[in-house]
């Protein structure tokens, strides 16, 4: 189905973000309603003013309808937990959109949580845990593929078998977010970081490094979404949505895909450009989804920034860091800055598009891009924000 320009009212109003990284001690509730607390004083709303509660349903415990009485909001008249993996952030805010459009809610929160980190408990393992090796899935950890770093780094070995991409160029993406990192103070790792020293970081799952995998933190976003009419009169300036997309190929290991190279990104960039009414080269920022380096490549060549094949030789250049063409994770992303899902893309974009990113605000913020990814590559979204209303 061919898209046209979406004429939207939904903007987030309210951005709330907690202490991030090794913060023990602390349930994921509690982290979300420290998150939404700041919200809304971001916003200038008070709890009763919601009428909306979104959860980005992870895997957590605490993630989960009843969240909505440990917060105690009342009278709500949506509730959701949604989970589609690290997409499901584009999927909420679509999802608070067109509530907010057809009047079935006025304000809305969504929120990401999570505390899987423990003073006694490594980061591989914490989210290792949670997996399920029973059925089918057994014969994946039968060979050796536990968790998620295996089958993102077959991807991108295909990668480099198929066009000659390297290690150094997945590395010249970390250190470009490493570079965006050292100036924002919520970021968890701020030590400079040159190519040589990701090269020398230790293998995790060939052709990863560690520097090309992302963190693993305690903490939680919220934002709070309404419409255009009612943010006049609220505390923040509006950030707008333009579009909220998704893309799900489904099962992309199986005979006539391309697995870990065409992704879901294609189809959600194409769509949403042509929602929002704009081009790739309108885009000002891009945060994008960076659970491993090579997901930013990839995602760069299906939104079309450059042909496929070629985000090696696209990304060597330092285009991607400060001072260049194209700020990308201008947070330092999930590899250096915080790992929340989708959410740490969604609350940079907000960041950047408020003009509120001190140190590390770009000079050009009209229209800022922001993506999900889930699964193996196999869930997309896409939303796009601007300053300005459509």
């Amino acid at each position: 189905m061919k898209a046209t320009p979406w004429k939207t009212s939904a903007t987030i109003v309210g951005l709330g973000i907690t202490e991030m990284g090794k913060i023990y001690g602390r349930s994921a509730a509690d982290f979300a309603a420290e998150a939404i607390a700041l919200a809304l004083a971001d916003a200038g709303l008070d709890k009763t003013d919601i009428d909306g509660l979104l959860v980005n349903g992870n895997g957590n415990v605490d993630m989960e309808p009843r969240l909505q009485m440990t917060l105690g909001f009342q009278d709500l008249a949506m509730l959701n937990v949604m989970s589609a993996a690290g997409s499901t952030s584009g999927a909420m805010v679509q999802y608070a959109a067109l509530a907010l459009d057809a009047g079935i809610v006025s304000h809305v929160v969504l929120v990401y949580a999570d505390a899987p980190l423990r003073q006694d408990v490594g980061a591989a393992a914490a989210y290792a845990r949670r997996g399920a090796w029973n059925g089918m899935n057994g014969l994946r950890a039968a060979y050796g593929e536990f968790g998620g770093n295996p089958p993102y780094a077959l991807a991108a070995r295909r990668h480099m078998h198929e066009y000659g991409t390297t290690s150094r160029q997945l590395g010249a993406i970390a250190v470009a977010q490493r570079e965006w990192a050292r100036l924002n103070p919520r970021a968890q790792m701020t030590k400079p970081m040159t190519i040589d020293d990701h090269q020398s970081s230790r293998m995790v799952v060939d052709p990863f490094h560690l520097f090309d995998c992302c963190l693993v933190s305690n903490g939680a976003v919220a934002v709070v979404m309404t419409t255009a009419d009612r943010a006049r009169h609220l505390r923040q300036p509006p950030v707008h949505l333009l579009a909220a997309t998704q893309a799900a190929p489904g099962d992309n290991q199986r005979a006539g895909r391309d697995p870990g190279i065409d992704t879901g990104a294609r189809r959600a960039g194409e769509t949403a450009f042509a929602m929002a009414g704009i081009t790739r080269d309108d885009v000002d920022v891009l945060q994008l989804y960076d659970c491993y380096t090579y997901t930013v490549l990839v995602t760069l060549e299906d939104y079309g920034f450059c042909a496929k094949g070629e985000g090696g030789a696209f990304v060597e250049d330092g285009r991607l860091g400060p001072g260049g063409s194209l700020p990308t994770n201008t947070g330092g992303g999930q590899l250096s800055g915080y790992y929340m899902w989708g959410f740490t893309p969604l609350s940079e974009a907000v960041i950047q598009a408020r003009g509120q990113a001190g140190e590390r605000q770009v000079g050009r913020n009209d229209i800022v891009l922001a993506s999900g990814n889930g699964g193996v590559l196999n869930y997309h979204s896409t939303t796009i924000w601007s300053k300005h209303a459509a």
